[in-house]
């Protein structure tokens, strides 16, 4: 069930005016992202491209996608057109192939670089020595005329699945650490889902994911 109008505003509040909401709408059927649609959501998250394109071709054309799941390089010409966040670049074959194939489309697509800060070897991204040589070949290529097609906008990361606060808000601080060395004129920090978003906010985040509080549980 998708949160009601009251609920959703609310939430807007408490998030406050400098956090943008993006809405995991992953496995939710369309008409529940059109019901938040309409009361003004417009940023909408989705981890399999699949999914993704039968939802946008479905939805209104004014839908902000953001796809926040793991990007494999074959599929970036898919969202390639359309996509207006990439937020799990973790590598630079991964920043290349978005590059090349916006391009191709006509575009500048805006991406975020994941790093892990989690304990969960799992989780995707870079770690810090990763990052450092990343970004340094970005602003490299970038000061010749290359990328021409992407732009690194700021960091995403995900918290250890944990119930102890002080452990998610060290590696949330961590990665605000990272942003403002990177990016000290300011980016986006895409940082906290439904159980951590509050600490991610008091740490610095000025974007969250989340998707339970505002959809419901997933089935």
């Amino acid at each position: 069930m998708t949160i009601t109008f009251n609920a959703y505003k609310a939430f807007l509040d408490r998030l406050g005016a400098g956090v943008q909401l993006v809405a995991v709408s992953k496995t939710k059927p369309a008409a529940d992202i059109l019901a938040l649609y309409n009361m003004g959501q417009r940023d909408f998250g989705e981890n399999y491209v699949q999914e993704l394109l039968e939802k946008q071709r479905e939805l209104p054309g004014d839908i902000r996608w953001h796809f926040i799941g793991h990007l494999q390089t074959n599929k970036v010409k898919l969202v390639a057109p359309f996509v207006h966040l990439i937020h799990g670049v973790d590598s630079l074959r991964l920043l290349k192939e978005i590059d090349r194939q916006a391009i191709l489309k006509g575009r500048v697509v805006n991406v975020l670089l994941q790093v892990h800060i989690g304990r969960e070897e799992t989780k995707f991204g870079l770690d810090g020595g990763e990052l450092d040589t990343l970004m340094q070949v970005w602003r490299d290529g970038v000061a010749r005329g290359e990328f021409a097609g992407v732009q690194v906008r700021g960091l995403m990361g995900m918290a250890s699945n944990t119930a102890d606060k002080a452990v998610v808000r060290e590696e949330f601080r961590g990665l605000k650490l990272m942003l403002d060395r990177y990016f000290p004129a300011g980016g986006i920090l895409s940082m906290g889902m439904s159980a951590d978003y509050v600490t991610a906010i008091e740490e610095g985040s000025n974007m969250v994911r989340i998707g339970s509080l505002l959809f419901g549980m997933r089935g």
